[in-house]
């Protein structure tokens, strides 16, 4: 089966994983084309791996992108784009498959500019149409995608992510975890958070929660993972809430982006990790966490009780008041019951479990053709 995929996100979070766990698992057994950087893919291509690489720099969401990438696609059976920003004219392909992982820009309207709307509003629709099959990330971002488009065919599926096991795990090498500490200047206790810095992550009012708890929290300091600028909706004034309070610029460190490699040190090490998105596809941070042993604290929000079930402590994300207190709650008291189920939970997602479900998607579609 010959399948095309647009490679150009793959060193993005969510997008860039699922990927790069795409590349890793199906060695040979597809002859790909892959369009993107070939800097950024040869990494994750091995000697096994059946594929071409089309060399392409053109800009995501941009007009170039649309009147170029349909020439760089080849005569294939399927073409698989990872994110809504389909094609919008015709292509060499069989078959299209798009991965819409959530709506937040449709769903969040108020958080972009009239263009921005516009274009998403335009694509999306576009990606759900003129695609064979569209495959999303839980029942709560389907439920969303068809809240906020004119979608009427059932033409959808629903494949959880998966999580790396062989690196996202406990780790007892007391040598590995002291050299991440320094690596990263990480403190002796530390609250953790993993994300980009968007305002759906919630993090402002998450520093309004630690903040209220200053008294409660000499011993800790508060470790953000994530790349901080670059996005369409950034979140500026989170940087200006923390510069402005004493104790949030004394307690709070950001590391900026962090490779795959050295997370799994930074979950083992801290003593809660917390979720606070009110608006998630699905979130695979908490379910990195568990499988490392830290315990999780996530919102009662959008897909977090879906893929959390009962591995996991939650609080309102609307309510600083009801988040300081979960907080203090799980600092305070026995986690072990959580540690323990969050190790078994993580256990039932798997890339491979992702990826043997896409691959029968993509079977299906060229044996019905």
């Amino acid at each position: 089966m010959k399948v095309c995929i647009d490679g150009r996100m793959i060193l993005s979070s969510g997008i860039g994983t699922i990927l790069q766990n795409f590349i890793l698992n199906f060695s040979g057994e597809f002859e790909l084309s892959i369009i993107g950087n070939p800097k950024h893919l040869l990494p994750f291509l091995t000697d096994k791996t059946n594929y071409s690489i089309i060399e392409s720099d053109l800009p995501i969401y941009s007009i170039k992108e649309q009147i170029k990438l349909p020439g760089l696609i080849p005569s294939c059976d399927i073409f698989w784009s990872p994110h809504y920003n389909i094609p919008l004219f015709p292509i060499k392909a069989k078959k299209r498959v798009v991965n819409i992982n959530d709506v937040f820009h449709l769903a969040f309207k108020h958080t972009t500019t009239l263009s921005q709307k516009l274009y998403a509003n335009l694509v999306i629709n576009q990606a759900i149409i003129r695609s064979d099959r569209v495959i999303t990330i839980s029942k709560f971002s389907e439920s969303e995608i068809k809240k906020h488009t004119f979608s009427k065919k059932n033409k959808f599926e629903i494949i959880y992510c998966g999580v790396d096991h062989n690196l996202f795990q406990k780790i007892d090498d007391s040598q590995k975890l002291e050299a991440a500490k320094r690596k990263y200047q990480l403190p002796p206790k530390y609250i953790l958070c993993v994300g980009n810095v968007k305002p759906h992550k919630n993090l402002k009012v998450l520093m309004n929660a630690l903040s209220s708890l200053k008294d409660n929290l000499q011993d800790y300091e508060i470790v953000i993972v994530g790349k901080q600028q670059g996005f369409i909706t950034g979140d500026p004034l989170l940087f200006k809430k923390i510069q402005e309070d004493p104790f949030l610029s004394a307690k709070t460190k950001f590391t900026g982006f962090v490779p795959n490699e050295d997370l799994p040190c930074i979950y083992n090490l801290a003593s809660l990790f917390i979720f606070p998105s009110f608006y998630e596809g699905f979130g695979l941070p908490p379910l990195e966490a568990m499988a490392c042993g830290c315990p999780v604290l996530v919102s009662h929000a959008a897909s977090m009780p879906e893929i959390c079930e009962d591995a996991a402590r939650y609080f309102n994300p609307l309510n600083e008041e009801d988040m300081a207190a979960k907080i203090l709650d799980a600092l305070t008291t026995e986690s072990n019951t959580y540690i323990a189920k969050g190790l078994n939970h993580s256990k039932k997602f798997t890339w491979q479990k992702y990826y043997s479900t896409q691959k029968s998607i993509f079977q299906n579609l060229i044996e019905c053709n």
